[in-house]
């Protein structure tokens, strides 16, 4: 299996700051999902290098002793340069398919698909709302940019089938705005 952990709840919105660590209720949803991980049969544990991500992670890192390694291709979608007003930017995307999204987000896609199907079994990743959702929209064949809205910590289970990844469980599900 391959766990894909969304970051705890920002100290910021995404318009407000271009790398927020978690607020206290986000370091409380870290320490309960590090709970629920510590369970599982986990070899490798990867964070995308933003702070909520690094964070979430290392609430997991401090109750298992696993070193973290940082994986920039499961970073945070990136924003094109000329983008002024980064929510409403993200709000279209969001609504959007990936077809019309722009090349730099296309790259980052292809890039972050390409290092999931090459995880090693029993790898817990911790990621950001979209890119969950490119991993799940690939996996099930929807063209939509958000194909579900992952929870806070939530868990997303991938299973490998020979070559392939397979989709075996989508994370809770909450109504997350860009705020």
């Amino acid at each position: 299996m391959i766990y894909f952990v969304r970051h705890g709840e920002a100290a910021a919105s995404w318009g407000e700051h271009p790398d927020p660590g978690l607020s206290d209720k986000g370091w409380i949803q870290a320490e309960a999902v590090a709970k629920r991980l510590i369970a599982m049969d986990i070899s490798a544990a990867l964070t995308s290098p933003m702070a909520r991500c690094q964070e979430t992670a290392s609430a997991y890192a401090d109750v298992s002793g696993k070193v973290l390694t940082i994986e920039p291709c499961v970073t945070e979608i990136p924003t094109p340069d000329d983008v002024e007003d980064r929510r409403t930017w993200l709000r279209n995307l969001m609504a959007g398919d990936w077809e019309t999204v722009p090349d730099l987000v296309q790259s980052w896609r292809r890039d972050l698909l390409k290092t999931v199907a090459a995880l090693p079994d029993n790898t817990v990743v911790f990621s950001h709302f979209i890119a969950i959702n490119a991993i799940v929209g690939h996996l099930t064949g929807a063209s939509a940019v958000t194909v579900f809205r992952p929870n806070y910590c939530s868990i997303t289970v991938l299973e490998r089938n020979g070559t392939d990844l397979a989709l075996v469980e989508q994370g809770d599900s909450l109504d997350t705005r860009v705020l």
